[in-house]
């Protein structure tokens, strides 16, 4: 009796297992994800973004009290003004009508605009524009929002249609009229005639010649500027662009010139908000950017062009300079100016003018002036060839992937007001400057690989000599030479510069006031570089935390701790966390913007992971007392991306594992958290999964790690098929969400689980020289330890890799014949020519690889042929057996897609069971949505055919032939 009630009791359980659906690809659309998110500086208020995949997303806006929530459907950009009492946000049109209007090709002006909401935080009521371009609020005050608006739509109102009697009357009216022109035409010929062609002549008069109509321009559209603590609005016509200086003070206003009427122009005018008087600064220009204020709003300078059209291949600009009390703008500096290299202008690229700090500095931005191309030369004789050079800095591909990057390249330059002259920081040979002390430092520091960049091909990096430079008088000196290693940061005065030798693999400071270099932190005897690197090259630093207030210490990072260095290389180093003696790792969460160093006595917020269990958690770390706090340590996984208020100890984060998505958490450093998203909750009615950390002994009597997921439903006495996935070390995701996607390339893993699938992604280390060997070390050892395990069956093995994971996957099925089916995207399987190829997406020669990086052979091909051999696949393909399906795609931006068309013509004519899909002008990772939906069917039918014996689609069986293209897809049965 006792067991039938204890049966009864779970029937209800299983019968809800029981019921629970499996994910299929219609899901992808409407699975959602935590967006961006805002919280008010007093911590009292929340807003934060869910959006699906493909569709419409809400913007959430709530209290922390939980008294409070509002939705605005499609909202976005978001943004809570300085004083907490309005939230400001965009709203998309609905996605359907955008979708719709790019079908139907619509032009800019057609296309469905977004709306403005104004929120009152604690309120409902939403206030909402319709039909705008951009919006913005000054940073130090929430009285101001200015708003730029579309173009209104055009009159639809059309004339009323005419009754059948009021027609007629005017068709005979236009009959009259042209019958009255023939005749004119007809007299006028006939007196031509009698008295010559001469009649015929338009008679001249003395009027001047009408002046030519200015260029057309595209007008500006009305801005409005609203207090929102009154709701008083002011507006303003023909704007081009607007921007408010630091404090709220100032709105700077660009407004363009209106076609129809000759006697306007182009002006900019600054409002002073505090009396609400205005200024129009400079007028009567065809073009101007680059607007930059000073914090106190008192100095504008941007630069400007007054002489070309708008269809001239060059054109020069000038900049221009006003402080208030001045008249108007006046020109500083143009391709003239005093300092100015010959042959340079003035740079007109964003954010090349500065002020420092203080705004006593002015920085500008300035280029060389390039050659314009031949127009006399007709395009059916220009020729077009790209010459390659073995003394060029980099090779042709790289040039011409940056070419528009490097015409646009500008120099930092410090204009000197009181010599009215430029005074050049940065050039061709010096292209990097870093300020200190936000522009107003003694020395500014630089770093330049000038004459060394040839070995980048073969490297992947260059040596850089570092200088110190002289920030009013632009005089440059080395501190040193051929550094490799980054990490250059300067203390916030410029007293000293930290940097990290990759060589010696130890920090030095230059210290400007003694003019000395030396190492510090040599009394840390742990490694404060990658301890666990496996690439052929140095390791890099874990890293620079900050420096601190009054440059009096730098904080560095090791692979676990926190540690406080003395940069004049005296007083002992300490160490301020004890995460080795754990394995847990902690790492400082910086959530203020404005921080320039870290203050003595501060409380740093710190994100922990433990290496053992892999769980995420947050901490405080007093720099006063040393006290250490643990706010929450759990296993799940904790987004690096953590709001602090500005003026409240209140955090907002999102965790997650793999069984429930990311949601919002709000939490007081002294109080618990508090669930405020609660996303996908359609996910309850799937069979899910669970995630599991495994371990094994490798191959190499390493004990190795990686992650097994299992479906929700799973019964350890059935036997499931397994698919292998991996890249190299993914065990730290353990506490990962698995969102339902069509991925760009990677297995879509809960997919496959929900669906009745075993899922194994191990880690993987390597041996110099053998990644094809570590490969096979530590994925066949541990595919080998789960199905020991007794719950999978060996004979339904499947391996799915994208990129290197694609390599591994060949090597793989060259070594075992283990798996019955593989899904390899991007392989490279001959190293040999891979060696020698590009890297489209950036240019870049593959050599540096193979030598330094990721495929670890360590040596060129000319030193050790034999381990490009042994390692590529490509030599070992006879020994396959298992069916293979390769993704190859002939826009690929990684790895040369040759690569898999030598893979398949070679499997092909060795007769092994082979297709390939090669997705039209399409990345090494899809980005196509299309795409990448039609690939995870794909891989679903091959998965389901080799694994659990479902019938073979259509393109696996026959193929799609050419013929076909476009009207069979072939995933049909």
């Amino acid at each position: 009796m006792k067991k039938l009630m204890l049966a009864l009791l779970f029937l209800p359980a299983l019968q809800t297992l029981a019921q629970k659906k499996p994910l299929d690809h219609t899901v992808y659309d409407g699975w959602e994800a935590i967006g961006e998110r805002a919280i008010s500086n007093d911590g009292k208020y929340v807003a934060y973004a869910v959006n699906p995949q493909e569709g419409d997303g809400n913007l959430y806006i709530q209290s922390l009290s939980g008294d409070y929530k509002i939705v605005i459907p499609r909202g976005y950009s978001v943004a809570i003004t300085e004083d907490n009492l309005y939230a400001i946000c965009r709203i998309r049109p609905f996605y359907k009508d955008t979708r719709d209007a790019r079908i139907k090709k619509r032009r800019p002006d057609e296309m469905p605009k977004d709306s403005l909401a104004i929120i009152t935080l604690g309120k409902t009521d939403i206030l909402k524009v319709p039909r705008i371009k951009s919006y913005k609020i000054p940073d130090e005050t929430g009285t101001w929002l200015a708003y730029l608006l579309d173009k209104p739509l055009p009159e639809t109102n059309r004339p009323r249609t005419p009754d059948s009697l009021t027609r007629i009357n005017t068709m005979l009216s236009m009959a009259d009229s042209l019958m009255r022109v023939a005749d004119s035409i007809r007299n006028k010929a006939n007196l031509a005639k009698t008295n010559g062609l001469s009649v015929l002549q338009t008679a001249r008069t003395n009027r001047p010649a009408a002046r030519p109509a200015a260029e057309p321009i595209e007008e500006g559209t009305e801005l409005v500027l609203r207090n929102l603590l009154t709701g008083e609005e002011r507006r303003f016509t023909l704007v081009k662009d607007y921007f408010f200086n630091k404090t709220g003070a100032v709105l700077l206003i660009e407004t363009t010139r209106k076609n129809s009427d000759e006697a306007s122009v182009a002006s900019l005018t600054k409002l002073n908000l505090k009396n609400n008087t205005s200024t129009t600064i400079f007028k009567r220009f065809n073009e101007a950017k680059s607007f930059r204020m000073d914090e106190a709003g008192s100095q504008v300078a941007f630069v400007a062009e007054r002489d070309s059209s708008s269809k001239a291949l060059q054109k020069f600009y000038k900049l221009y300079y006003y402080k208030d009390g001045m008249d108007s703008a006046r020109l500083l500096a143009d391709n003239k100016t005093k300092g100015l290299t010959a042959n340079w202008t003035i740079s007109d690229n964003p954010g090349s003018i500065i002020f420092s700090k203080t705004g006593n500095r002015l920085f500008l931005g300035t280029l060389p002036i390039w050659p314009v191309r031949d127009t006399t030369v007709p395009e059916i004789d220009r020729v077009s060839v790209d010459v390659w050079h073995y003394n060029d800095d980099y090779i042709q591909p790289v040039q011409l992937r940056n070419l528009n990057t490097e015409l646009r390249r500008s120099y930092t330059a410090y204009y000197d007001l009181a010599a009215n002259q430029v005074v050049q920081l940065a050039n061709e040979k010096l292209r990097t400057v870093v300020p200190t002390q936000e522009g107003d430092g003694p020395v500014f520091y630089g770093v330049s690989d000038f004459g060394k960049r040839v070995a980048t091909q073969w490297q992947g990096f260059s040596l850089n000599d570092v200088y110190k430079v002289n920030p009013t008088t632009g005089a440059a000196e080395v501190i040193r030479k051929d550094l490799k290693g980054g990490n250059l940061q300067p203390s916030y005065t410029g007293k000293y510069l930290l940097f990290f030798d990759e060589k010696k693999q130890q920090y030095f400071v230059y210290n400007n006031n003694t003019q000395q270099l030396y190492q510090v932190a040599k009394d840390i005897k742990t490694s404060l570089s990658d301890e666990e690197n496996d690439v052929p090259d140095d390791p890099n630093a874990y890293g620079i935390v900050k420096w601190s207030e009054g440059d009096q210490y730098v904080f560095v990072y090791d692979r676990y701790d926190i540690w406080q260095v003395d940069p004049e290389g005296k007083a002992a180093s300490v160490c301020l966390t004890a995460g080795r003696k754990d394995k847990t790792t902690y790492r400082y969460v910086n959530t203020d913007q404005e921080e320039r160093f870290i203050k003595a006595g501060q409380t740093l917020l710190l994100r922990s992971f433990d290496e053992k269990d892999k769980s995420g958690g947050l901490a405080t770390l007093n720099l006063f007392n040393k006290e250490f706090k643990q706010v929450f340590k759990e296993k799940m996984g904790v987004s690096p991306a953590i709001q602090k208020a500005k003026d409240a100890n209140v955090l907002a984060y999102t965790k997650e594992t793999y069984q429930q998505s990311p949601n919002l958490y709000v939490q007081a450093l002294d109080g618990a958290a508090r669930q405020l998203s609660n996303t996908n909750p359609q996910q309850a009615g799937y069979n899910w999964g669970t995630a599991e950390l495994f371990k094994w002994k490798a191959y190499t009597g390493k004990e190795a790690e990686g992650i097994v997921y299992k479906p929700e439903d799973f019964d350890p006495k059935k036997k499931y098929p397994m698919i292998v996935y991996f890249y190299e070390r993914s065990s730290q995701g353990l506490y990962g969400y698995n969102a339902p996607s069509p991925t760009p390339s990677r297995l879509n893993i809960s997919f496959f689980v929900s669906r009745g699938y075993v899922v194994f992604v191990p880690d993987i280390w390597y041996k110099k020289g053998y990644p094809g060997q570590g490969a096979y070390d530590y994925i066949l050892s541990g595919t080998r330890a789960v199905v020991k395990q007794g719950y999978v069956d060996s004979t339904k093995l499947g391996l799915q890799g994208q990129s290197w994971g694609g390599y591994q996957i060949a090597h793989l099925i060259t070594r075992t014949n283990l798996y019955a089916a593989a899904w390899a995207g991007a392989p490279v399987v001959n190293m040999t020519s891979a060696y020698g190829g590009i890297r489209w997406g950036t240019g870049l020669n593959r050599q540096f690889q193979y030598e330094k990086t990721q495929s670890r052979i360590g040596a060129t091909l000319w030193e050790k042929p034999n381990l490009y051999i042994e390692n590529s696949p490509l030599f070992q393909l006879p020994k396959v057996t298992t069916p293979l399906v390769i993704m190859a795609n002939d826009a690929d931006d990684a790895v040369p897609w040759y690569q898999g068309i030598e893979y398949y013509t070679a499997m092909r004519r060795l007769g092994k069971k082979v297709w390939m899909l090669n997705y039209n002008n399409e990345a090494h990772n899809l980005v196509e949505r299309r795409n990448r939906k039609d690939i995870q069917v794909r891989e679903q039918q091959f998965f389901d055919y080799l694994l659990k014996g479902d019938k073979p689609a259509k393109w696996i069986t026959d193929g799609v032939p050419a013929t076909m293209k476009g009207k069979d897809m072939g995933l049909g049965y």
